[in-house]
């Protein structure tokens, strides 16, 4: 009931739905509106700074996956010591790598 009165009390004051549409300046084509070159400028850095997350990006999991790669290394050669195995690898394991 106090939602009713509520509404009717708003709209007895003007406070309520706009029922006027918004009109538009005579001679005024909506196809022709562009963005101008603002907006160019403001795509051109978007892509130019996505670009430059992407490359650091790849930088980044290369430099991870080469560390992943020198541990196991650093490990495999460990596990030869610790067995008493030869510390340098054979040489036809190297030319694998």
């Amino acid at each position: 009931m106090t939602v009713f009165t509520l509404a009717a009390s708003l709209h007895s004051m003007g406070i309520g739905p706009n029922p006027v549409e918004p009109t538009t300046p005579p001679g005024f084509d909506p196809n022709t509106v562009t963005p101008g070159v603002a907006g160019f400028v403001a795509i051109a850095l978007v892509a130019i700074a996505t670009i430059f997350l992407l490359v650091d990006m790849t930088r980044r999991i290369r430099r991870v996956r080469y560390r992943g790669e020198v541990r196991e290394r650093l490990e495999a050669e460990q596990a030869m010591i610790a067995e008493g195995g030869p510390v340098e690898p054979e040489p036809d394991e190297r030319a694998d790598r």
